[in-house]
């Protein structure tokens, strides 16, 4: 089951409205951190960060798997929206330990995400909030 939720603003006078679209097995996102795994706005998707975090499986310590595993949940939240790979227009990635695994991570996105390639910025971090994840992706698509 798909929650999709419209928010209007009606604090301002321009009418403002956004969509949450929150997959069934990722509705603990919504209700325990708060924030929509995807919102659109004006035909517009942002996708919050996607890591491989998933209850049904840990995040595997092996690299390639777990780029495969957080591609995969992309594609569940893009699905969700009624969108596919090839709606992408921005990749932002943050990654662990990014000049070790980036090989690696573009030869496993390569698989998902074709030409014509989106914008995409990769930037290294130092940690993020799920054990042992090594990406996480930020997503603008659009219809």
């Amino acid at each position: 089951m798909l929650k999709v939720l419209t928010f209007i603003n009606s604090s301002t006078c321009d009418e403002i409205m956004k969509k949450s679209i929150v997959p069934e097995e990722f509705q603990h996102y919504f209700d325990d951190w708060h924030f929509s795994p995807v919102i659109e706005a004006d035909g517009t998707v942002y996708l919050s960060g996607v890591t491989a975090a998933r209850r049904d499986k840990p995040i595997s310590k092996h690299p390639e798997e777990q780029f495969h595993d957080a591609f995969y949940k992309l594609g569940v939240y893009l699905n969700a929206a009624g969108l596919n790979y090839e709606h992408i227009l921005e990749m932002t990635t943050f990654h662990i330990d990014l000049k070790k695994h980036i090989d690696v991570f573009s030869r496993v996105k390569d698989e998902y995400v074709k030409a014509p390639y989106p914008a995409w910025s990769a930037i290294g971090v130092s940690e993020f909030i799920p054990e042992n994840a090594l990406v996480e992706m930020r997503i603008v698509a659009k219809r």
